[in-house]
Order: C-alpha cells, then sequence, then structure tokens
C-alpha cells in the first residue's frame, strides 16, 4: 500500500517547498499532513514524509516518535492524555490515571477494544497551575479529580 496527499495537502506542501531552503525542514508539516489525513502516522506515511524530505524512515520515525502529539499506530476514537510531569503528578495525576485505565480496561498507550479511546501520559502541557490536566480531544480541562473526570468520560462517551 502506498500513501499520497490529498490535493488540498499537495498544494499546501508546494506553498510550503517555496518557504523552506531545506526539503528536511519540512518534516514536522509533512508528519503533520500525513497524520491528519490517516489519523496516525503509518509505516507508508513516514516513508512518504523521509522521500520528501530527502532522510532516512529511521530519522523520520525517530522525529515522529518524539513528540507526543504524533501517533505511530491507529488511534481510538478519543484520545485521552494526561499530563504526568511534576506538577500534575503531585496534584493527583497518578490517581487520574488509574481510575482512567481501571474504568476503561487498558493500559497507557492502548485503545479500547471498540476503538473509542486511546489513553497516553504525556509531558508538560504548560499549565502547571492547573495542575492536575488532562486534554480530551485536544481540549484542556484543568484541576481534575477522579470525579471530575469521570464525569468528563461519561460526556465524552454520549
Amino acid at each position: 500500500m502506498s500513501f499520497a496527499l490529498t490535493p488540498a495537502h499537495a498544494q499546501r506542501l508546494e506553498h510550503l517547498r517555496s518557504r523552506y531552503e531545506t526539503p528536511r525542514s519540512l518534516i514536522l508539516p509533512l508528519l503533520w499532513m500525513a497524520q491528519t489525513q490517516e489519523g496516525y502516522l503509518s509505516p507508508e506515511a513516514l516513508a512518504f514524509v523521509a522521500h520528501e524530505t530527502q532522510l532516512c524512515v529511521a530519522d523520520v520515525t525517530s522525529v515522529a516518535s518524539f513528540y507526543t502529539m504524533f501517533a505511530l499506530s491507529p488511534q481510538g476514537h478519543h484520545t485521552i492524555e494526561v499530563c504526568g510531569t511534576l506538577s500534575c503528578h503531585l496534584n493527583g495525576a497518578s490517581q487520574l490515571i488509574e481510575a482512567l485505565q481501571k474504568t476503561l480496561g487498558i493500559t497507557l498507550g492502548q485503545t479500547t477494544a471498540d476503538g473509542a479511546f486511546t489513553l497516553k501520559k504525556v509531558e508538560c502541557m504548560g499549565a502547571c497551575h492547573e495542575a492536575p490536566v488532562v486534554v480530551i480531544d485536544g481540549v484542556y480541562h484543568a484541576r481534575q479529580n477522579v470525579q471530575s473526570l469521570t464525569t468528563l468520560l461519561e460526556e465524552t462517551r454520549s
């Protein structure tokens, strides 16, 4: 199976090429476009990005695996990210993760069998003053506790 950008993304790529001197500078925008199309970065998408940036697949994969915003496997319909840095940890992030794992029946990095939820622990979300922080589908939820997170999860399910 091969990967190709949609016409809109291909047009965006051509615009970006005119702005960057070296192809390798396109790695992050290309990874983002590929993930937007497929929902994750498939091996074919990584190979495409490597070709377009004149890098090897290992280099592209190392960049994609460094950033928590990129997924190297299919993700659930909803993504739940719990901040695990010091402020959030000290304010109860571990208890939130424990409760989510128990409720969803998965561990960190896994997706529920029905494909509804993927659970991740991520590094700093830049909201230490509102710890603990949970991001569901890109929306920040500050000062969470098990009860408020349970309510959020129920709302997300419906």
